[in-house]
């Protein structure tokens, strides 16, 4: 073990309502970084570039909204670490719900950063319709907490089916106080699912602050309400969130739902239409970035695997290389068609549609 800066402060939650630390299993917040993970030097490095290449992208993502280049974008920085971490434990026949937030779950899941780009500009949605039996992870959800009871869905059908598989329904804090939260993880409970309920607590949910979301001491521990286990695990250590998704879907595989509370800090806005400013203090986001999930994971490749300056520097190269051929592709992309927006509405043609797709003007310009 390494030990790296102090995550979290589990004692923080002293004056909250609901104290029940026993109620819960904790991984990695003790402020060390999970080593007994049965990852190759290959693995490691491949997480951590995985990383890089979220961050690099959403710093340019970030840019490129500013220059009215995409639309509305989601920032992801400082919880890069929970989403490889997770996404690295999936096996290729596990199912994915991720959010809008998931960009790097995306990534590590092998889609194109191109295909990403395109759906922020308004065309396709990172998943490939066509193949609708290969279909494993999912598009992303804007309405707060949806994709839930549809994981819970597909965990049901699995087991129907007799599918050798999990499902991991990613969402943030701010989702468990949706219905859809409470739904999901009730049936889950009754009827067993191989639900994995993934909550990337970063802090805020817009400018509702974690403290302000619910009174429990923690997340995780209202999986007992639904009859299976909570789980607080450091969302800044990469390897402890791959070690606590890794069992966490091995369990639910075999028919326990889990709930996993990823503690972790969005250090951007929510989105690139808000400012954090007005509702956060600098100081706070200040202390977080001391927690920053790539300087933990790169101290440890320094540490454990003879990481150099001169691989560093070309990694982030390789990043930016990356992301430019990206935006590049693209921007290239010429087969945008209004008439798309109806195709997956519905099963099939809605006497409605009709009418919608006259009303759609040939050329539609943004007024401005």
């Amino acid at each position: 073990m390494k030990d790296v800066v102090s995550p979290i402060d589990v004692r923080s939650y002293t004056n909250m309502a609901s104290q029940a630390p026993d109620m819960t299993r904790v991984v990695g917040l003790d402020g060390t970084v999970e080593e007994d993970v049965n990852l190759s030097a290959s693995d490691v490095e491949n997480m951590y570039r995985l990383q890089v290449l979220a961050r690099t992208f959403d710093q340019k993502a970030v840019s490129l909204h500013r220059q009215g280049r995409i639309g509305t974008y989601a920032p992801l920085q400082g919880q890069e670490a929970a989403q490889v971490g997770a996404a690295y434990a999936l096996s290729p026949d596990d199912y994915c719900f991720p959010t809008y937030r998931d960009h790097a779950i995306y990534l590590t899941r092998g889609h194109a950063m191109r295909d990403i780009l395109l759906h922020l500009s308004g065309a396709g949605n990172y998943v490939d319709r066509e193949d609708a039996e290969g279909l494993r992870t999912f598009p992303p959800t804007i309405p707060i907490a949806t994709q839930l009871p549809h994981a819970v869905g597909v965990g049901m059908a699995s087991n129907y089916k007799d599918d050798d598989c999990a499902v991991l329904a990613s969402f943030g804090d701010g989702a468990t106080s949706e219905g859809d939260f409470h739904e999901a993880m009730n049936f889950a409970g009754v009827f067993e699912t191989p639900t994995v309920f993934f909550c990337q607590n970063n802090q805020w949910a817009i400018s509702v602050p974690r403290e302000r979301q619910t009174a429990s001491a923690t997340i995780a521990q209202k999986a007992q309400a639904y009859g299976f286990e909570g789980v607080r695990v450091d969302g800044n250590d990469v390897f402890a969130v791959y070690r606590a998704v890794t069992d966490a879907l091995e369990r639910a595989d075999g028919g326990e739902p889990i709930l996993i509370e990823a503690v972790t800090y969005r250090q951007g806005a929510h989105t690139t239409t808000d400012d954090p400013t007005k509702y956060r203090d600098e100081t706070e986001v200040e202390a977080w970035a001391k927690k920053d999930p790539l300087d933990r994971t790169r101290e440890y490749l320094e540490s454990e695997h003879d990481w150099t300056e001169e691989d560093e520097e070309e990694l982030r190269k390789e990043a930016k290389e990356h992301v430019a051929e990206a935006v590049k592709a693209a921007e290239a992309h010429e087969g945008y068609d209004t008439d798309a927006i109806f195709d997956h509405v519905y099963a099939g043609e809605h006497p409605r549609h009709e009418r919608q797709r006259a009303a759609v003007p040939e050329n539609p310009q943004v007024e401005r």
